[in-house]
């Protein structure tokens, strides 16, 4: 797991056997410890979520945010490898990629200010059920390839990981998960673990109803499950009777000031009709591109809530936080390279990533854990062109821990006779020919 954080070069294992300096040895105990299915990843994200779960308050709930993720592939026979529609792509064209699926799960790490550090807690390859069985008239096949299909949905993987992750955490700690809208449906809103909370984006359009009035009977006796139309949230925001509020979170580096309209309580049909929902429906945030440009407008928002009873600030700022998630796919992605292991088989598409993952969330658990000590982080001296912290108290970058590893791991080893025609320390003439590099910034630099 080190030799994932100080590689400098693609995360493929014979390059994570040539950091760890074995490549004179023997390999095939490396390639066979995944290729085997001898490895546990759970067993590394069950230890970062037991750190997360103490750095929590008494009694706070533990917020979650879960979403899937694609690892291009270019190879036909690597297992879990299929034709995905490319989030990338332009909204006027829907192109598809060759990739891998994986769902996460990352949890807060509540930081001062109402900031909080996402940290995955589980990575979870998601691959597509195989192909239909080539003999149609065979109904046993069919009906398992059909129950095949059902359990290897995106909804049916997150909800099985959201049971097991309520059954890891202490019953009198409350879970709130925080998804997009492709987790915002029936399978899962009606699924949910006991003493949990969702929050997610809705349509703008989606059907509401008012709670049924317990008076009122139907025609034939049987009391209503659903009262009367609700407005729709597209319909909440443009009422100009329904005042907006203004509530404050943390985003995007500072404090803000939100405008949101509340509607409560409220029934989805999709959520159930014994499952009171709250909708909060938040004005976009104006900005500009640079100083004195115009003024600019994002998208609306549209969110769901399972617990009519949480307060809005906390409500918002849970979900705000669920951007973190997105952070941790980018780092992911370009620092430790997830997804780039040349490997076919079923187990090691499952294990090798999730270890690379759970190694990046170790190293941030490692370093938020030594921020809430109060230890100093031994980072190196930014670039002289680059602006310095406005706040002291301003989170460290995934680059800033990994060049602080990398130079705690190999400083030892740069002393002045090792590199004699390497390294020079002399003061450079005026006019030189060649230039003299040093080799702790090549080094430690170049992430």
């Amino acid at each position: 797991m080190t030799s994932v954080l100080l590689s400098a070069e693609r995360s493929t294992v014979t390059n994570l056997i040539c950091t760890s300096g074995r490549q004179q040895q023997d390999w095939c105990a490396d390639y066979r410890l995944y290729s085997k299915d001898r490895v546990d990843e759970s067993v590394l994200f069950d230890a970062v979520r037991a750190d997360v779960l103490e750095a929590l308050p008494s009694g706070a709930p533990l917020v979650v945010a879960m979403d899937d993720t694609l690892a291009r592939k270019t190879g036909t026979r690597i297992h879990g490898v299929g034709w995905r529609r490319d989030p990338l792509g332009p909204p006027f064209q829907t192109n598809l990629i060759r990739a891998q699926r994986f769902v996460q799960f990352s949890a807060a790490w509540p930081l001062e200010n109402g900031q909080a550090r996402m940290v995955p807690i589980g990575f979870f390859h998601a691959p597509s059920p195989p192909k239909a069985p080539a003999n149609p008239n065979d109904p046993q096949q069919q009906a398992l390839h059909r129950e095949q299909k059902k359990q290897m949905t995106l909804n049916a993987r997150a909800l099985a990981q959201m049971r097991r992750l309520r059954a890891q955490c202490d019953d009198t700690r409350s879970i709130i998960f925080c998804g997009d809208g492709s987790y915002t449906n029936e399978e899962v809103v009606k699924n949910l673990p006991d003493n949990s909370v969702y929050i997610g984006r809705i349509r703008k359009d989606a059907k509401l109803h008012h709670l049924p009035d317990p008076q009122a009977a139907a025609a034939t006796g049987r009391p209503a499950s659903y009262g009367a139309c609700a407005p729709t949230p597209e319909e909440l925001r443009t009422d100009e009777s329904v005042p907006w509020q203004e509530v404050e979170a943390f985003a995007a580096g500072k404090k803000h000031r939100f405008r949101i309209k509340i509607l409560e309580p409220v029934l989805w049909r999709k959520g159930g009709a014994s499952r009171p929902m709250k909708i909060v429906v938040v004005a976009p945030l104006a900005y500009r591109l640079r100083k004195g440009s115009k003024l600019l407008y994002r998208q609306p928002a549209y969110l769901i809530c399972s617990d009519p009873a949480m307060a809005i600030s906390e409500l918002l700022q849970n979900y705000l936080w669920r951007w973190g998630i997105e952070v941790n796919f980018r780092d992911q992605k370009t620092l430790i390279g997830v997804g780039e292991a040349q490997i076919r088989s079923e187990s090691g598409n499952r294990s090798l990533p999730a270890v690379i993952v759970a190694a990046y969330a170790m190293l941030w658990t490692c370093a938020l854990g030594m921020r809430k000590r109060g230890s100093q982080l031994p980072l190196l001296q930014p670039p002289k062109w680059r602006q310095p912290r406005r706040d002291p108290n301003e989170l460290f970058s995934t680059g800033d821990l990994l060049r602080a590893l990398r130079l705690e791991t190999w400083s030892h080893a740069l002393r002045p006779g090792t590199f004699y025609d390497f390294m020079n320390t002399k003061a450079s003439l005026s006019k030189c020919e060649k230039p003299s590099p040093c080799l702790a910034s090549v080094l430690f630099h170049a992430a």
